[in-house]
């Protein structure tokens, strides 16, 4: 398998993130549905709603933070501060739900929202680490290997949390900070700095900083074509799921004999979701091999066409089995976009702000959900050929700016090059 192949031959500090990003995203993904669910069950959905936007909030100030901050004291410090507040946090969670904690849940609330500013925190310099070690040879390798993982995970914890919530609660928080445990340990004993850092600090310094990203017009390029990428990823959560469940008319999946197999919308977005984890699972690691005589380029481009076209047809098909197919063809276009997204990012950013280059790109793609959301009321007014239209103008949109960005690559990088030797 080419990718366990190019595994081997990570540098060791790449090789620690991944399981390290491997663990985190199972965490995520058992645990923050369940904790929206203990939520609302606990003061109604409405305000489970506007619990769950103020820990959004206090994600994306943790981030901006975490990224100044790791730019002035370096990665690793930064990285060990907040993963060891994410061991506190899941400790005092575990300690709250346990039998004898009482069950508190505005001190739940407190703790979970300390937990997600953590580890917002400690993201954009987990992340920049990975570029810092890693090349621009090997850097497709990296990031179809961290996609691959992030599906695994995506899998492993859905299941996971689904079956568990039920009378073990607490044994999953307590689970969460036994990870969290062993993920500072990593972090603390076997990972060292790859940035020292150095860059000016205070409050001044960090919006100055984020400015300067602001006015970097090729780096806002390519946001903006992450962020229509993005916003088309997000309607299979949004738009797409509303139809389903509400236009989708039950049909026969499978005839076996007397036993037959009928779906609903809600069984028909499931399936969609599970044929497409399980495909990014079972091919993921193949990607370098199935697509490797493709230049970068052509390989965003064409994945960009594919992915958007499954798109387009899950906006309008209302048959099952193309349904299906259209999953099979947007995975494709996933496992060939993907991974080379990430190492454009990588490329084009500064080493010497590299971490708030991280931060500002995970924030524009958090605004792809907003998009998301905008379309679902898009929906009530469009036709579906109408919303399947919008997704093709996005990807169309994305395609120009990631040329235009290409054509920009070699440019760019002689001006890091410069940079870096006139430091």
């Amino acid at each position: 398998m080419a990718g366990l192949m190019g595994y081997r031959e990570l540098h060791r500090t790449v090789k620690l993130r991944l399981g390290v990003g491997f663990c985190q995203r199972f965490l995520d993904i058992m645990l923050v549905p369940l904790m929206v669910i203990h939520f609302s069950g606990l003061y109604g959905a409405a305000l489970a709603g506007l619990m769950t936007l103020g820990t959004a909030v206090v994600a994306i100030g943790g981030t901006l933070a975490g990224g100044h901050l790791a730019d002035v004291h370096g990665r690793r410090p930064i990285l060990l501060l907040g993963e060891l507040g994410g061991v506190l946090c899941f400790a005092g969670l575990a300690l709250v739900n346990s039998p004898l904690g009482g069950g508190s849940g505005v001190l739940t609330y407190l703790l979970y929202l300390g937990a997600a500013g953590c580890a917002a925190i400690a993201l954009p310099a987990g992340e920049a680490m990975i570029v810092d070690v890693s090349t621009p040879e090997n850097r497709t390798t990296v990031y179809t290997l961290k996609y691959w993982s992030i599906n695994v995970a995506f899998m492993l914890g859905s299941l996971t949390g689904g079956f568990l919530y039920t009378g073990f609660f607490f044994h999953l928080l307590l689970a969460g900070a036994l990870v969290n445990l062993g993920i500072f340990l990593v972090t603390l004993l076997a990972i060292g700095e790859t940035s020292p850092g150095g860059t000016a600090g205070g409050l001044t310094a960090m919006l100055a900083g984020y400015v300067s990203v602001a006015r970097d017009r090729i780096f806002l390029r390519l946001v903006l074509a992450a962020l229509l990428i993005r916003a088309i990823e997000v309607q299979i959560s949004t738009y797409i799921a509303v139809r389903l469940s509400s236009d989708f008319t039950p049909q026969r999946l499978l005839d076996i004999g007397p036993w037959h197999l009928t779906v609903d919308g809600v069984n028909t977005l499931g399936i969609l979701r599970a044929v497409n984890t399980f495909l990014v699972v079972c091919l993921g690691l193949f990607a370098g091999r199935l697509f490797g005589r493709l230049s970068e380029e052509r390989r965003l481009m064409a994945g960009i066409v594919v992915f958007t076209a499954g798109y387009a047809v899950w906006a309008v098909s209302g048959d099952v089995w193309v349904l299906i197919g259209a999953a099979v063809v947007v995975t494709v276009g996933e496992l060939m976009n993907a991974p080379v997204k990430q190492t454009l990012l990588a490329n084009l950013v500064p080493a010497s702000d590299r971490t708030k280059y991280m931060a500002a790109y995970g924030l524009a793609i958090r605004l792809g959900l907003v998009v998301g959301s905008v379309c679902v009321s898009l929906g009530s007014v469009l036709p579906s050929w109408g919303m399947a239209a919008l997704y093709v103008v996005f990807g169309a949109t994305a395609i120009q700016l990631y040329r235009s960005l290409f054509r920009n690559l070699g440019d760019r990088a002689a001006l890091l090059e410069g940079a870096r030797s006139g430091d």
